[in-house]
């Protein structure tokens, strides 16, 4: 496993983290309590050290707690998130005060230290974010205060899905450490603006979605179809997944790569951003975490490929 300093926080975080979403079965269905642990045991022993969970993520914060405080003789650092006040994911002209005032933000942050048995979090991060608050509400003297008390290490936001240029001004303002944000070979905006900032004033890019949900892997086809409750049956609805794999064919054929090395190739894409600190892919089972972190093994994409990728960013919402 490879290391990369998370911007100027001091950290260095595992290239290859766990994205701890799909453990809590709050949108994935299929996941077993035994397997998750099973597979960040297996995870850390590769030397993951960098977990991404959320009060919104069902049991997982419950789990990655455990499995982290097992493992006494490893330093692995976790990431939660505070969800917005009154379920306002969509945060745009909303006063931060209303959104993630002081109150809640400690509130949330004392639940999630029950929750996961932790005596504090390495990185908290606001779930939702809107470069409307900077400078606004109480919400950054609530964070140095949390800072203060060693509940917290590092600041950080979950920037909104397929909106990178919406934290420009809170990188720009330099009190925020990490950004987490959607970024993948068919999601390629926050290289425009994003990345090069963050570079600039030292912050830690945490990059989710580098497989597309799994429509970067190659096994989403025409005939693909998901169980009833699992958010990728509205994800991949209607005729979604025979236009993912004819995306994902022509990088195939373009690239001249073999269909089992599409995952790989995905994950490559984004290490090969230097601004890119972690990436955290879904991780579910043993299986999954062995395949992923095989790829930190240091060989990024070379510029002629990169430059084959760059004709393939496909600008979608799949949730609109």
């Amino acid at each position: 496993m490879r290391y990369r300093e998370l911007g100027r926080s001091g950290l260095s975080v595992s290239e290859i983290g766990y994205g701890a979403w799909g453990i809590g079965e709050s949108g994935w269905v299929g996941a077993t309590e035994d397997e998750s642990v099973r597979a960040l045991h297996r995870a850390v022993d590769l030397g993951v050290n960098f977990i991404d969970t959320a009060r919104g993520y069902g049991e997982s914060e419950r789990i990655v707690g455990r499995v982290v405080r097992e493992r006494t003789g490893d330093e692995v650092y976790v990431a939660t998130k505070v969800p917005p006040k009154g379920g306002a994911w969509a945060p745009d002209g909303l006063d931060p005060a209303v959104t993630f005032p002081g109150a809640h933000i400690r509130d949330s942050l004392e639940t999630s230290l029950r929750t996961s048995g932790l005596d504090h979090f390495d990185v908290l991060q606001f779930h939702v974010w809107s470069d409307e608050w900077v400078g606004r509400g109480d919400w950054l003297e609530t964070i140095a205060e949390l800072k203060q008390e060693g509940k917290i290490r590092l600041f950080g936001v979950s920037i909104n899905d397929h909106q990178p240029d919406n934290a420009l001004a809170l990188v720009r303002s330099g009190v925020v450490d990490t950004v987490q944000v959607i970024y993948n070979i068919f999601d390629q905006a926050p290289a425009d603006a994003l990345l090069p900032a963050c570079q600039e004033h030292g912050v830690g890019v945490i990059v989710r979605v580098a497989l597309d949900e799994g429509g970067l892997t190659g096994r989403i086809t025409t005939d693909t179809t998901f169980p009833e409750g699992d958010f990728r049956s509205r994800y991949f609805r209607d005729d979604r997944p025979a236009q993912v794999e004819q995306h994902v064919n022509a990088i195939i054929a373009d690239l001249g790569i073999a269909p089992d090395e599409m995952a790989e190739t995905a994950l490559r894409y984004v290490l090969s951003a230097p601004a890119v600190s972690t990436v955290i892919p879904g991780m579910r089972t043993v299986r999954n975490v062995e395949r992923n972190t095989s790829v930190s093994d240091g060989r990024l994409l070379t510029g002629d490929q990169l430059a084959v990728l760059a004709k393939h960013r496909w600008q979608r919402n799949y949730y609109a």
